[in-house]
C-alpha cells in the first residue's frame, strides 16, 4: 500500500510517498481502508519533532491522525464493529498513519459513520470536534447564560467550540482574521474581532476565555474574566503545562475523549446544529505538495484539507 511518511523529523521535505506493507491489527484494533483523512496542524508539530519526548525516536512514522473508511479487518477483542462498517475517527499520537491507504486504528477512538455524512466531512471531525468539546462541554462546563470568548473562532477547533457554545446557550464572542469576521458572525458569534484587538472594552466580560490559535497572551486573557472565570489554553506547550500549576485561572487542555464524543458530534453534524467545512480535496498522490502549501501558506483557509487514498 502506499503510506505518507518520514524517517526523521524536521520540515515539510522529509515527507515520503512510499510502498508499505498493510499492516496488521493488534488486540482491539481494526485495520480500515481510508476514504478520507484531514490535516491538523498537529500533525506538523509531530512530524517537526515538537513532541518528540511524547512520539519517540522510532522511524518510519506516518503522518496524519484523523480518517474515515470502511473495517476490513478486525483485530481480537473488538466487539462494537464488524467487516464493511462504514467508521471514522482518530489514530493515537504515537503510531499516527491515516494518511495511506490503509491504516490500523483503535477501537476506542472509532465510531460509525452516519449515512448523512460523507466520508470527507466524517474525515475532518475528530481533532478538530473532540478539542473543541472537551473545551467547552467538558473543561469549561459552559452553561446557558455564560460567556465565552474563542480566539481563532473561524479555526476547525474554534468554529467546532463556538458551534458547541451557541448551542448550550451561552453568549460567545470571538476574534479571527479580518477577512472572515462576516462568516463568524453568520455563525452567530457577536462580536468578531481581528487578532489584534483591543481588549480594554472586554475587561472582566467573560466566564471563559478559550485559544485556539495561541494568539492571546495570559495577562491580556486574565483581564477578560470575570471573577473566578477561567483561560482554556487548547494550543499547548511544555511551558504552558508548566505554568498552569502556578497559575489557578490558567487551565491547559488535556481532557481526554473517545468515541462517545465522536458519536454525538456525528449526531449534531446530522441534525444540521454543526458543521465541518472541507476547503479543499486532493488524491494521496498530490498530499504532500498540499500539505507542504497548508503549513507554509496557511492556504487553504475556511476549512480542512481533506485526503483521499
Amino acid at each position: 500500500m502506499k503510506r505518507i511518511q518520514y524517517r526523521q523529523y524536521g520540515g515539510p521535505e522529509v515527507l515520503r510517498l512510499d510502498e508499505v506493507e498493510v499492516p496488521k491489527p493488534g488486540k482491539r484494533q481494526l485495520l480500515v481502508r481510508v476514504r478520507a483523512a484531514s490535516a491538523n496542524p498537529a500533525d506538523f508539530v509531530v512530524r517537526s519533532g515538537g513532541l518528540k519526548l511524547l512520539t519517540g525516536r522510532r522511524f518510519p512514522r506516518g503522518l496524519g491522525h484523523d480518517f474515515a473508511g470502511v473495517v476490513e479487518r478486525l483485530g481480537d477483542g473488538v466487539t462494537r464493529f464488524k467487516p464493511g462498517d462504514a467508521v471514522f475517527g482518530g489514530t493515537m499520537m504515537r503510531p499516527a498513519g491515516a494518511f495511506a491507504e490503509w491504516a490500523v486504528v483503535d477501537e476506542k477512538f472509532t465510531a460509525k459513520k452516519p449515512a448523512e455524512v460523507s466520508f470527507e466531512e466524517a474525515g475532518a471531525i475528530a481533532t478538530a470536534g473532540a478539542t473543541g468539546m472537551s473545551a467547552v462541554l467538558k473543561a469549561a462546563k459552559l452553561q446557558a447564560g455564560q460567556s465565552v470568548f474563542i480566539t481563532g473562532c473561524l479555526g476547525a477547533v474554534g468554529r467546532t467550540a463556538a458551534q458547541l457554545a451557541l448551542m448550550r446557550g451561552a453568549w460567545v464572542a470571538g476574534s479571527c482574521r479580518d477577512t472572515a469576521q462576516a462568516d463568524a458572525e453568520a455563525l452567530g458569534i457577536d462580536p468578531v474581532v481581528g487578532f489584534d484587538f483591543d481588549p480594554i472594552p472586554f475587561k472582566g466580560k467573560f466566564d471563559f476565555v478559550v485559544d485556539t490559535a495561541d494568539a492571546l497572551p495570559l495577562d491580556v486573557a486574565r483581564s477578560m474574566l470575570k471573577p473566578g472565570g477561567h483561560m482554556i489554553d487548547a494550543a499547548l506547550s511544555p511551558g504552558k503545562v508548566v505554568r498552569s500549576v502556578f497559575t489557578r485561572q490558567y487551565k491547559p487542555l488535556m481532557v481526554p475523549w473517545d468515541f462517545k464524543d465522536l458519536e454525538t458530534l456525528a449526531r449534531v453534524a446530522v441534525e444540521g446544529k454543526i458543521s465541518f467545512p472541507v476547503a479543499r480535496t486532493v488524491p494521496l498522490d498530490q498530499a504532500i505538495d498540499a500539505l507542504t502549501e497548508l503549513e507554509t501558506r496557511r492556504t487553504p483557509k475556511g476549512g480542512k484539507l481533506v485526503i483521499t487514498p
